[in-house]
C-alpha cells in the first residue's frame, strides 16, 4: 500500500491537533465549534452546530471546560447556561457586528420611550442586552416568538432590522424594529441571488433560517424581489437532509461559507455552490488551531457573566429554548 507522504505544514498541523486532543482529555475538555468556523476547526470539534444548538449542548455535557470555537455572544450563552463550567474563548476579540449594533442602555432608553411593549432580541446580543429582553430568538423560531406574544402588546424587535421586517411582514404585526444589520448578510442581495440562480438553472437554492447571515435574503424573498420557485428554507440539519434525499445534485446556499465544509462532508458526490466566495465572517474565522491549542494550555480567555445579570438573561434565553 502506497503511503502519501505529509507536507511540512500537514505534519504541523497534525501535530498541534494531536496537542489539543491529548490536552481536552487531560482536562475534561469539550470543544464545540460553530459553523462558520474553518474547517479544520470543524473536524476537531466533538460537536458543530449553530448557536443555540452548541448552547444546547454545553447545558448537556459533563465535560469540565467548554471551548467555544465561535463569538463572544456564544460563549456568554453557554457562559449562562453553565454557571459551574469554564467556558474558554480562543480569542477574545472575535465578536459580532450585529451584536454591537445595539447596547443596554440604548436598550433601556428604548424601553423608556415605549413602557409596557414586549422586548424580543436576536440571539446575536450581549448577555446585557439579552437581560434587558422578554424573549430572545433565532431565525428559526422567530416568527412563533412573534406568535406567541398577545396581540395587543406593542412589540421592540432587536437589533437585525431585516428578520425584524420579514416577521413585520409575514406576521402583520406592527412592531419597532431597531436599525441594526451584520456586515454578512448585509451583503447578501437579490441581484447576487438572482444571478448565481441564472447560472445555475437547475440548482436548488437553500436558506439556512437560524442564522443571522441570511435574514436579508429572507427579507428580500418574502418581498418577492427573489423568485421562490425551488427555493427552501431550511435548517442546518434540514438542509442535510434535504440534499441527501434530494435527486439534485447541485445546490445553492446563501449563507456564511463555513456551512458548506459540512454539507459537503456529509453528501461528497455533491456539489455546493457559495452564494459569493466574500460571504464570510471574518469574527468567526479569528479562530485558529494555534489558538485553540493556547486556549487549553492558558485557560484563555475564560468567559464569565455577572450573575445578577446571567439570571435576568436567562429568562430571555429558557423562552427562546422552550419555543
Amino acid at each position: 500500500m502506497t503511503t502519501i507522504a505529509m507536507s511540512p505544514a500537514q505534519e504541523q498541523t497534525a501535530e498541534i491537533v494531536d496537542m489539543i486532543q491529548q490536552r481536552k482529555r487531560e482536562r475534561n475538555a469539550v470543544i464545540l465549534a460553530h459553523n462558520y468556523q474553518y474547517g479544520e476547526i470543524q473536524d476537531l470539534a466533538d460537536f458543530v452546530g449553530d448557536s443555540l444548538g452548541l448552547s444546547q449542548v454545553a447545558a448537556r455535557t459533563d465535560a469540565d471546560v467548554i471551548v467555544f470555537c465561535g463569538v463572544h455572544f456564544m460563549a456568554e450563552t453557554a457562559a449562562i447556561l453553565c454557571p459551574d463550567k469554564t467556558v474558554l474563548l480562543p480569542d477574545l476579540e472575535a465578536g459580532c457586528s450585529l451584536a454591537s449594533s445595539i447596547t443596554a442602555d440604548q436598550l433601556r432608553d428604548w424601553k423608556t420611550e415605549h413602557p409596557g411593549a414586549v422586548v424580543v432580541s436576536y440571539v446575536n446580543t450581549t448577555a446585557e442586552v439579552k437581560a434587558e429582553s422578554d424573549y430572545c430568538c433565532t431565525s428559526g423560531n422567530a416568527l412563533r416568538v412573534i406568535q406567541a406574544i398577545p396581540e395587543d402588546r406593542e412589540i421592540l424587535f432587536l437589533p437585525d432590522m431585516f428578520l425584524g421586517s420579514y416577521l413585520r411582514k409575514v406576521t402583520g404585526r406592527p412592531m419597532h424594529i431597531w436599525a441594526g444589520e451584520c456586515h454578512v448578510h448585509a451583503a447578501i442581495k437579490p441581484a447576487m441571488v438572482n444571478g448565481m440562480r441564472e447560472a445555475n438553472p437547475d440548482a436548488e437554492f437553500l436558506i439556512h433560517p437560524e442564522c443571522g447571515c441570511v435574514s436579508s435574503t429572507m427579507h428580500y424573498l418574502e418581498r418577492g424581489l427573489i423568485d421562490k420557485e425551488n427555493t427552501h428554507i431550511l435548517s442546518t440539519e434540514g438542509m442535510i437532509n434535504h440534499t441527501e434525499k434530494s435527486s439534485s445534485s447541485q445546490f445553492i446556499v446563501a449563507t456564511e461559507i463555513g456551512v458548506l465544509h459540512r454539507m459537503q462532508k456529509a453528501n461528497p458526490d455533491k456539489q455546493f455552490l457559495p452564494i459569493d466566495e466574500s460571504i464570510s465572517c471574518r469574527y468567526m474565522k479569528m479562530i485558529t488551531l494555534d489558538k485553540v491549542l493556547r486556549s487549553l494550555q492558558e485557560n484563555v480567555h475564560h468567559v464569565t457573566v455577572p450573575q445578577e445579570v446571567a439570571e435576568r438573561a436567562r429568562g430571555s434565553i429558557d423562552r427562546m429554548v422552550s419555543l
